[in-house]
């Protein structure tokens, strides 16, 4: 015997972290986690709801909690552009009182 052991063992490591999802909010541009946002759906029938389980079927785009983020995304035409459909009159006052229920006021 030499005196070499050729059975050595590493330590074993913990268990792999959890890779969290990113998302980018439309309007600010920020990256986070996707549950810190809301995700907007454009469903296969055409029509764009709030989305708040974040997997129903159709085209996503995510806003963070922010009220000033939701009127610029609502305002502009970032919702239209990045849901690929034209959004009704109606469906934009959904989306305002959506915000003005569920998010503070932002603070100046």
């Amino acid at each position: 015997m030499t005196g070499q052991d050729t059975t050595r063992r590493r330590p074993r490591k913990g268990p792999r972290p959890r890779k969290v999802p990113l998302r980018m909010c439309i309007a600010c541009r920020e990256h986070d986690a996707k549950r810190a946002y809301v995700r907007v759906v454009r469903t296969p029938e055409m029509s764009v709801e709030v989305d708040p389980t974040g997997k129903r079927n159709g085209r996503g785009a995510y806003v963070c909690r922010r009220r000033m983020c939701w009127q610029r995304a609502i305002d502009g035409s970032m919702i239209d552009h990045a849901l690929r459909v034209e959004v009704d009159a109606e469906t934009r006052e959904a989306l305002r009182e959506y915000a003005r229920s569920h998010f503070p006021p932002d603070e100046e």
